[in-house]
């Protein structure tokens, strides 16, 4: 019963994060339209998540900063590339590729994910794993709506390839069975995330460019920074907080495919806040994606990958440091 509830609280999570991931995009796009560059709003989302994300963290720690230490291989690794990784070379991607193929691109990150697995333990995952991740990927190359003659830059390929790996280490490292609690590393490694855009936009790889703007939000014109409290506030420390919950609960499988519902609400806020309505072809897509992840749900229980219901698990006790 306890695993059941465990289950469902996390399925639930992960579709509030998605829903909350989704809103970065209509938000964003009215401040790029003006001329912010992509590496100027992510500097100034990661930054404004790292700060909203800092005093939960710090509270879930409860002075533990032990666990906090042993644990920096974790922490860095999921700044490193779940964070900055994923995010900047998604938008690098976008800056050379069409938004739907980056898009399709990077969501192979649950693919990524599900042959790592089957490499490593040589176990052949169940046909309704591997049924529900074909439906899931053809139902998202239909809501991306991937049509027509598209010139393909080798160059943004590549760092769309990149963005997918580091979606799948998000997934990998967040649902790791470690004893630092689920907010308290998203926020950490959200400040090492901050920390290394910043290093490279300050080395010029990244180009930063923010000029003072009204943009048009909700049909009303407001500042520049009004979008950027929304995109750092909701999608990025609200959005990584409850989905590192999720993972953790359900395991890096399942977690990643439901993370693909972030492509559907999107399409949906699109339709509601800028008027771009989904076509039918979307609309079946979206349905193959729901029934893709819930069939990776059902293949998760006989293959072993459904956590157990703890929110923490059992592991040897880290030593304190001893007291003077």
């Amino acid at each position: 019963m306890q695993g059941t509830r465990a289950r469902s609280v996390g399925i639930v999570a992960g579709l509030v994060a998605a829903l909350a991931f989704a809103t970065s995009g209509p938000v964003v796009k009215p401040l790029l339209a003006a001329g912010w560059t992509p590496g100027a709003a992510i500097l100034v989302r990661l930054w404004l998540g790292a700060l909203l994300l800092a005093g939960p963290a710090a509270w879930a720690l409860r002075g533990r900063r032990h666990v906090l230490r042993a644990e920096w291989r974790t922490v860095v690794g999921l700044g490193l590339l779940g964070v900055a990784g994923a995010s900047t070379f998604y938008f690098l991607a976008v800056d050379r590729l069409p938004v739907a193929v980056a898009l399709l691109v990077e969501y192979t990150g649950p693919l990524l994910l599900l042959g790592w697995s089957w490499f490593r333990t040589r176990r052949t995952p169940s046909r309704a794993t591997l049924a529900g991740a074909a439906l899931a990927m053809a139902g998202l190359v239909l809501v991306l709506d991937v049509t027509g003659s598209l010139e393909l830059d080798a160059l943004g390929l590549v760092y769309a390839c990149v963005a997918a790996i580091g979606n799948a280490a998000y997934f990998a490292l967040t649902a790791r069975p470690i004893a630092l609690p689920p907010v308290s590393l998203a926020g950490s490694a959200m400040l090492v995330g901050a920390l290394t855009v910043t290093l490279v936009a300050l080395v010029g790889i990244l180009p930063v460019a923010a000029p003072r703007v009204q943009v048009t939000m909700l049909g009303a014109q407001v500042e520049w920074f009004v979008p950027l409290l929304v995109v750092g506030a909701v999608p990025t420390a609200f959005a990584y907080g409850v989905s590192a919950v999720s993972v953790r609960l359900l395991g890096e499988r399942l977690a990643s495919f439901l993370a693909l519902m972030e492509v559907l609400f999107a399409v949906l806020l699109a339709w509601l806040l800028l008027g771009e309505a989904p076509l039918a072809i979307q609309v079946l897509g979206a349905a193959l994606v729901v029934t893709g992840v819930a069939l990776v749900r059902s293949g998760a229980a006989s293959d072993g990958e459904l956590r157990d219901g703890t929110p923490e698990p059992v592991l040897p006790p880290v030593r304190e440091p001893a007291r003077t």
